[in-house]
């Protein structure tokens, strides 16, 4: 009995002991983080700013969109959403988003400890490597003077009194996946003695090349195709047609057409695709660039006009010169572009703010800025821009919203010394020109049901909570 008390009066004393040690460090780590607060005072995160949109977000924070410029438009989509579809489209966004944040490849923030005498063991050291998805081996033999256990499989470990070994043994370490993914990660826990670090392994598939042969002589005509979309003005595009052959006889035009009542472009280097009548804007882009069998391809309106500035090889010397995906010009002096830029939010949305400007100059083209969206004048990479693709489902005013797509996904640059000419307003051949615009406009005007269904493209597809357009 005295004895059982003995072992109960250790016990105590030991787990006294062990929350006193943890209480204590709690303490000095707390005494110390409010004593550095007040000798070292933190800059307020206004500082921390991309023109004039706070960017420093406490997590799970709500961002918010500026209502007090009455210079800025702001989209409520969080509002509009309430209207919509309230509680049920909020989660069906949510299952969404979750569904979606599976698949992107997340990368956890890795932190050393300082201080970590890991190279210096001075005595027998025992090192264990553990992984999760992957087994772990070492291409140095069975030696004396070294232990090796665990070979080929999850937990390896490593003993010996040579740091030189060691070393060595680590600089020969293999890791292996079991588990089949075209692009995820492992961590693989580093164990010596107390002291621990987490290094990253990547599992990666390597994606299958798409190279475009355009041939030895790489022509002009072998690396672009020009590609538009046509609606009841068959006049104009005839126009665009015969200004591109006075530049470039023999490029390949696509031409994406959804006229009800149609006309056969004569012209051999000329692709025509018919679709349903008033398909669409974005409907007819999709169906255009997926025919184009070039490395890249041009995108011009059907009213617009070639001149003599209208120069390809210079936004084609951009994109075969550097990294980007995407490079617009200038329409009659035009030079729209726009950046975008994300507040990161909480389960409500984020936040997107559209300005009109760019990024910063492209290095080497001094008349080419870095943007995040141009004109309808570019010319893009074709695997590049179909991997974002044109929405369908925008079929009458369209534009911003492809480039907030491919935010992320794209790099873009706008060239202020390339430009096009656009044709003025007129009639349809053999139509007066009222009929001409009662029809054309019914189609072409933004209604308040299309300004609607983009919206809630952006709340719900973007997940967004608001909008802002200075």
């Amino acid at each position: 009995m005295h004895f059982t008390k003995v072992k109960r009066t250790i016990l105590v004393l030991i787990l006294v002991c062990v929350f006193l040690a943890y209480a204590s460090k709690w303490f000095i780590v707390t005494n110390t983080t409010t004593r550095l607060q007040k000798m070292l005072p933190l800059l307020s995160t206004d500082k921390f700013s991309y023109k004039g949109i706070n960017l420093f977000q406490n997590q799970n924070s709500q961002c918010l969109c500026n209502t007090e410029n009455k210079n800025i438009i702001v989209y409520n989509l969080k509002e509009f959403s309430r209207k919509e579809g309230g509680e049920a489209l909020r989660l069906r966004r949510k299952r969404e988003h979750e569904h979606f944040t599976k698949r992107q490849k997340s990368q956890s923030i890795l932190l050393a400890s300082p201080n970590s005498p890991l190279g210096y063991p001075s005595c027998g050291v025992q090192v264990t490597l553990e992984a999760s998805l992957g087994t772990i081996d070492t291409r140095v033999k069975d030696t004396t003077g070294i232990t090796i256990s665990g070979r080929g499989k999850n937990v390896f470990v490593i003993s010996t009194t040579d740091q030189n070994f060691l070393n060595y043994v680590l600089q020969h370490i293999t890791y292996t996946s079991v588990v089949y993914d075209i692009d995820t990660q492992d961590i693989v826990t580093f164990t010596m003695d107390n002291h621990v670090a987490h290094i990253p392994v990547s599992i990666r598939q390597p994606p299958m090349a798409h190279l475009y042969d355009s041939g030895a002589d790489r022509t002009i005509n072998s690396l672009v195709t020009i590609t538009t979309k046509t609606f009841l003005r068959y006049d104009k595009l005839r126009v665009l047609i015969s200004s591109i052959r006075m530049y470039y006889p023999e490029i390949k035009i696509i031409v994406a057409d959804d006229n009800n009542v149609t006309e056969k472009i004569e012209d051999k280097n000329v692709e025509q695709y018919f679709m349903p009548y008033g398909k669409g804007w974005f409907a007819g882009r999709n169906l255009a660039v997926s025919q184009v069998t070039t490395k890249y391809f041009l995108w011009v309106d059907d009213d617009y006009f070639f001149t003599k500035d209208t120069k390809i090889e210079k936004l084609l010397d951009v994109l075969e010169s550097t990294n980007l995906d995407l490079v617009g010009g200038n329409v009659e002096g035009n030079h729209f572009s726009f950046t975008l830029t994300v507040q990161d939010g909480d389960e409500e949305g984020d936040c997107l703010h559209w300005k009109p400007g760019s990024y910063r100059s492209l290095q080497g083209f001094p008349k080419c800025v870095l943007t995040g969206g141009v004109v309808n004048f570019f010319l893009a990479q074709t695997d590049r821009a179909l991997s974002v693709g044109f929405d369908p489902k925008l079929q009458r005013v369209a534009h911003t919203e492809f480039f907030v797509d491919a935010l992320g996904h794209l790099r873009i640059g706008s060239c202020s010394d390339v430009s096009i000419g656009h044709q003025k307003k007129g009639k349809i051949e053999g139509e007066p020109d009222h009929e001409r615009a009662i029809k054309y406009n019914y189609f072409r005007t933004n209604t308040q049901e299309q300004v609607d269904m983009k919206l809630r493209l952006h709340y719900f597809k973007n997940r967004l909570g608001c909008f802002t357009k200075y």
